[in-house]
């Protein structure tokens, strides 16, 4: 009995030692796309409605920062806000409806923990501060008003900057 054991034991061993490995080697990774990259140059085009959509994103592009240090690559990261996003990003509360509160929370704790990260910035248009009412001087520490943002994401993108939409 204790043969069987030993061998049942082994032919177990033996079967879940290529799913273990299988489940090691294939840890995913952005080597490929990385090779040879030093800077990761990005700016995302931020132009969300939704609040709660707004923090979701906001904890992907963190995530985002993140990965590029970790697999070696240094951030270079702009957050560019357009459109009603700029209402999101301003401490005037009375530009989103009280029940947004709580998201308006989230997105000022998520920004001003991105803002401290090096390599990244943060700036807002100001057309659409300007169509939407939100006066640049409540801008969200750290947010800086460009002349319009189109403009900047053209010469952003003359920089070498990926552009990844935020709709």
């Amino acid at each position: 009995m204790k043969i069987f054991i030993s061998l049942l034991f082994l032919v177990t061993l033996a079967l879940s030692a290529p799913v273990m490995a299988a489940d090691t080697a294939a840890t995913p990774n952005d080597a490929d796309a990385l090779k040879g990259v030093k800077t990761g140059k990005v700016i995302f085009d931020i132009n969300i409605t939704d609040p709660q959509k707004m923090t979701l994103y906001l904890k992907v592009i963190r995530q985002t920062v993140e990965d590029l240090k970790n697999q070696g690559v240094t951030p270079d990261v702009i957050l560019a806000f357009r459109g009603l996003a700029v209402k999101m990003i301003s401490k005037n509360r009375d530009l989103m409806g009280l029940e947004h509160d709580p998201d308006l929370d989230t997105i000022a704790s998520q920004l001003a923990n991105l803002g401290q990260q090096p390599g990244v910035r943060m700036e807002a248009c100001n057309v659409a501060t300007t169509l939407f009412g939100v006066d640049n001087s409540t801008l969200l520490d750290g947010i800086k008003p460009v002349g319009n943002t189109f403009v900047s994401l053209t010469g952003y993108q003359a920089q070498g900057y990926a552009n990844i939409p935020i709709y």
